[in-house]
């Protein structure tokens, strides 16, 4: 068939390849057109730009719904159903195909057309980038000139045959659509379909949005909006905190919060989201301004913060357990390298082998550096102060011991003594010494804490802590001479600590009474036994003599107290004048 102009379309021409079937359809408004293309250059190669069958899917566009290449709707609405017509267009109908052909290759290539791309038109876009990101495209966007359309019509759909897109409804259908969407949205998420609920929560956002997007920013209008999309968008977060979908619940409540700052659900719903994801200091901020919003939620969220401190603990050890199995691997590996090398040298000679036995760093040390045992020691001591706090001294105890271990092999075979790297592990050491100290304190292994004191005591003279643990040690070991000593030294160094070393010494006659009468001992057996019998001896003398002289001196004031009442009764008799009679 010879080319043809189309009537009224002047610059198009149209040559029938293939005729289609049945009469020349219907096209009103919404109509869908699924139709296939090749597009190609008006030259003698007549080069190939594009093939949607190479896409793998037919293109389709809606009649009457603004498509970019206006001339498409124009060739697809003079064709039958199953027609294939070539089609001639000059430069005036093809300018703006390269943006055409650039979005639907990114559609075939899974993403999204609009991305990247500022709130403008679309040859503004085009400007502002340069580029389409395709050379052949690039060339034609410099020089534009005529192309050639084959289109295959493939179907004609009715306009209520299929689901409309958000983009093909008109303003007041777009509003009317979203309490639809909101109230399936509810229904859904009662049925604990979070995430279908979802998916209709954010078409709704979706059509406000597209509604917005045509209204002046601050205008009554726009801002009336904008309040419709809070609650949608909350629940749009809220399913997703169902779903586990932390991330996404952040996004969408951190641009709610950006626009609306007094939202307290926004605050809540993202705080929830950053407390499942370990982020601990931005969820405490969250929770905190739910709180300073509205007070009335201060014990929810003091609920939430504890529950918060509660995870972040469990965090916290099962990351330590982790890094120890770890570590244990690696001991193990590390000690079976040893022993395989100790045995190896112990076949060739047994003296090299004895003096590997001889090993001070222990099993405890072997295949670490100086630099993991430092984080070691700080991660032991950790450890052992937590498990203090929870009354846990047993294993607070072990965890200091092994720090300490430690801290010997450091001092003992990496520095030398007096340097400033041993005066740093003293320091280490200290704090170390007196927790594990306080803990046999707790465990009443009384031995012990004397023995760890007066090693502390040896190059920390003074150290108040040390002095009050061994003292009560030796309290309750009954050690008096030693106790009261202890206790006089502390009540010299602080005379504020003197109430508690007075409450210290009653417990310790307590308990020196009960141990007497546990061993059926007097007072001056118990005497004899500790000063001696002369001594003893000269004490019971001294405190009977003591009491002798107590006597007479009662003795004596009642015999003056006496004498002073009989002369004030004769003096008395005297002055009384006597009877004439």
């Amino acid at each position: 068939m010879e080319d043809t102009y189309l009537l009224k379309h002047p610059g198009v021409k149209k040559k029938i390849l293939a005729g289609g079937t049945g009469p020349l359809p219907h096209f009103p408004p919404g109509t869908k057109l699924v139709f296939n293309f090749q597009t190609l250059l008006d030259n003698f190669e007549r080069t190939v730009v594009d093939d949607s069958r190479l896409a793998g899917r037919p293109a389709e566009i809606f009649v009457g719904k603004m498509f970019k290449l206006e001339v498409w709707e124009t060739l697809l609405t003079s064709m039958r159903v199953g027609e294939v017509a070539e089609f001639w267009c000059d430069a005036v109908h093809t300018g703006l195909y390269p943006i055409v052909s650039k979005g639907m290759r990114l559609i075939a290539q899974g993403k999204d057309p609009l991305e990247g791309q500022r709130h403008m038109c679309g040859m503004g876009n085009l400007f502002h980038y340069h580029s389409t990101g395709f050379p052949e495209l690039d060339e034609l966007m410099r020089t534009p000139q005529p192309l050639i359309f084959i289109m295959e019509l493939l179907q004609v759909g009715d306009p209520m045959s299929y689901h409309r897109e958000s983009w093909m409804m008109e303003k007041d259908e777009k509003l009317s659509t979203v309490p639809l969407l909101h109230m399936r949205g509810n229904a859904l998420v009662k049925q604990r379909q979070f995430r279908e609920a979802a998916s209709e929560y954010k078409e709704a956002v979706l059509l406000l949005k597209t509604v917005q997007s045509r209204e002046m920013p601050g205008d009554a209008d726009y801002m009336n909006l904008a309040c419709l999309i809070v609650p949608l968008e909350l629940n749009y977060c809220q399913c997703m905190l169902e779903l586990h979908e932390y991330y996404e619940v952040i996004e969408h409540a951190s641009e709610l919060l950006d626009k609306h700052k007094d939202c307290v659900k926004g605050y809540y719903k993202r705080a929830k989201a950053h407390a499942a994801v370990w982020n601990e200091k931005e969820a405490r901020r969250d929770f905190n301004m739910v709180a300073h919003l509205d007070p009335t939620l201060a014990s929810l969220v003091h609920r939430e913060l504890r529950a918060l401190s509660e995870r972040m603990k469990e965090k916290y050890w099962q990351e330590k357990d982790a890094y120890w199995k770890k570590l244990d691997v690696k001991d193990a590996a590390d000690e079976k390298e040893k022993k395989d090398s100790v045995d190896e040298e112990e076949k060739k000679d047994a003296q090299v082998g004895d003096e590997g036995g001889k090993d001070d760093g222990g099993d405890k040390t072997e295949g670490k550096d100086w630099q993991q045992m430092l984080r070691l020691v700080m991660l032991l001591q950790e450890q052992g102060n937590v498990l203090m706090k929870e009354k846990g001294f047993q294993e607070a105890s072990t965890k200091f011991k092994e720090a300490l271990d430690y801290v010997d092999f450091l001092q003992n075979k990496q520095v030398r003594r007096g340097d400033e790297d041993w005066e740093s592990l003293e320091k280490v050491r200290l704090p170390l010494t007196i927790n594990l100290s306080q803990c046999m304190l707790e465990l009443q292994r009384y031995p012990q804490v004397v023995q760890l004191s007066d090693k502390l005591l040896e190059s920390h003279q003074g150290h108040f802590k040390a002095l009050y643990q061994r003292a009560r040690a030796h309290a309750a070991l009954c050690n008096e001479e030693e106790a009261r000593k202890d206790f006089a030294a502390l009540e010299k160094l602080d005379p504020q600590f003197k109430p508690v070393v007075r409450q210290e010494l009653k417990k310790l006659g307590e308990n020196l009474r009960s141990m007497h009468a546990q061993q059926n001992k007097t007072y001056w057996l118990a005497t004899q036994e500790k000063l001696g019998p002369r001594e003893a001896q000269r004490k019971k003398f001294t405190r009977e003599l003591g009491d002798s002289e107590e006597q007479a001196n009662e003795i004596k004031q009642s015999c003056k107290t006496n004498e002073e009442n009989s002369d004030n009764e004769n003096t008395a008799s005297a002055e009384v004048p006597s009877d004439p009679n």
